[in-house]
């Protein structure tokens, strides 16, 4: 049998997460990405747009996208960042927020059910690796940013 790749294991589990999640938004009438959004989005203080896409992973075509569905559904508001004239503050509309619940009690669900099948011990382990792949990446451990001339 083949070995299976880090990668590989990686990949296939998280697009089982994201077809579950998205399975799951549908029934809200929603999809996974705007579930993110709006858990990525500070219910009290609002969040700067222009922190929403690193916050989220995600290009600003996407985001942009994504926010502007958001608005059409009256789920957020945009509003001039008093702090930067030039930046826009995105808010939770009334409507917003209980989506917003809604998408924080999918996750929670997840969490509970997987975390249920689990010890302790799996899940601290499951998540030093996960904290370790990150620390290799960021640290390029694996791919140097190294410019090379022929």
């Amino acid at each position: 049998m083949q070995e299976i790749t880090i990668d590989y294991a990686l990949r296939a589990t998280w697009q089982s997460v994201a077809r579950m999640y998205n399975e799951e938004a549908k029934k809200f009438g929603s999809t996974m990405a705007v579930g993110f959004a709006l858990l990525s989005i500070d219910p009290k203080k609002g969040t700067p747009s222009t922190s929403l896409g690193p916050k989220m992973g995600m290009e600003a075509t996407s985001l942009s996208r994504i926010l502007k569905s958001m608005e059409e559904k009256g789920l957020i508001e945009r509003r001039p960042n008093p702090d930067d004239g030039r930046g826009v503050l995105v808010y939770l509309t009334p409507f917003g927020l209980e989506k917003r619940k809604d998408s924080k009690d999918v996750v929670l669900r997840f969490n509970e059910v997987v975390r249920e099948q689990l010890s302790d011990q799996q899940l601290n382990a499951f998540f030093e690796v996960m904290e370790t792949i990150n620390q290799v990446i960021s640290e390029k451990k694996i791919y140097k940013n190294e410019s090379t001339t022929n």
